[in-house]
């Protein structure tokens, strides 16, 4: 199934819109679902063809909205003239900079459309609350996410992205005790991700330099 033949089945333009392709879909599944046409057999195939249209180009939406921006959750310290040695001012220590690798969502077809919805308007969030440095909220909401779609690897790093960035940002603030229990936990949660633990030692590098 092509991207025209789903928009064609939905009774949509090519490239309509995200609100659009739900609107439509609801309208045409109320319309030949089963339960509503018992016995009928072409109803019923109908009702699998625009569903399997809908999840296909609801696929396709989400991961055009989230490619090339995940890589905004990636952190990373500016660089330095002396690289090898964390700055000591506390400020542009732990400003993040995006990170100049891009990065694409993998569609997961583990998870179902109202999930997959979930996981697009979470990061949304995320992404404002990280810009307003309003850390606690951020972290309630990775960690309901998580909840709710557990295996995903993607919410996995974003969650233990976050919790680095709470423990720098505590670092700054001088609570380092606090920030060592984030830092710790961003590493349980996404053990395997280098970058991540490269990071997490120049915070702990800078916490030995301010005692």
């Amino acid at each position: 199934m092509n991207l025209a033949t789903c928009y064609q089945l939905l009774g949509l333009p090519s490239g309509a819109s995200f609100d659009d392709i739900k609107a439509s879909y609801r309208r045409l599944a109320r319309k030949y679902h089963p339960d509503v046409n018992p016995g009928d057999e072409r109803a019923r195939e109908k009702f699998m063809a625009v569903t399997e249209a809908y999840k296909y180009l609801l696929s396709v939406k989400v991961s055009s909205e989230f490619s090339g921006k995940v890589n905004q959750l990636t952190v990373a310290r500016k660089p330095t003239p002396d690289s090898a040695a964390p700055s000591r001012d506390a400020g542009n220590f732990v400003k993040a900079a995006v990170s100049p690798k891009p990065a694409s969502l993998q569609f997961n077809p583990d998870l179902s459309p109202l999930e997959q919805q979930l996981k697009a308007s979470s990061y949304q969030q995320l992404q404002r609350l990280l810009k307003q440095h309003r850390f606690p909220r951020a972290i309630a909401l990775i960690e309901g996410l998580a909840r709710r779609i557990p295996q995903d690897p993607e919410v996995i790093q974003w969650q233990a992205i976050i919790y680095q960035r709470w423990g720098r940002h505590l670092i700054q603030e001088r609570q380092l005790d606090k920030a060592r229990i984030y830092l710790k936990k961003a590493l349980r949660t996404d053990p395997h991700n280098r970058s991540l633990w490269a990071e997490v030692e120049k915070d702990f590098r800078y916490m030995e330099q301010l005692f």
